[in-house]
């Protein structure tokens, strides 16, 4: 992708919308492939906006949140200490569940980098 920074790029991860603001700071994935191919190639962004349901049969953002963390924890790639993120999806049920496995585990995760 021309022009990434990447120390600096954002993910927006969903099939059909884009970001309604600030577009050209974002890499638009539109399914998981596509994001585990951009963080495995340009490592993980400081921000991802998940979207849940990315298409009938498709793996989901929760998948991707799952896989995101396993990778971090295989020491596959590194999440920055300014990791951000946010749940977009119209699915309320799934949009939490992804947005409290990813807090818990971050918060884990920061106490333990505290820590050592």
């Amino acid at each position: 992708m021309r022009g990434l920074n990447k120390m600096n790029y954002k993910i927006y991860l969903d099939d059909i919308r884009s970001p309604k603001l600030d577009r050209e700071n974002w890499s638009i994935c539109r399914d998981v492939r596509q994001a585990q191919d951009m963080i495995l190639e340009y490592g993980c962004p400081n921000y991802i906006s998940f979207d849940y349901d990315l298409g009938k049969n498709a793996p989901t953002g929760y998948d991707f949140a799952k896989w995101l963390i396993e990778e971090h924890v295989s020491k596959n790639i590194r999440i920055p200490a300014n990791f951000d993120f946010n749940v977009h999806s119209a699915n309320p049920v799934n949009a939490k569940n992804i947005s409290e496995y990813l807090k818990q585990y971050l918060s884990d995760y920061l106490f333990y980098e505290a820590r050592n």
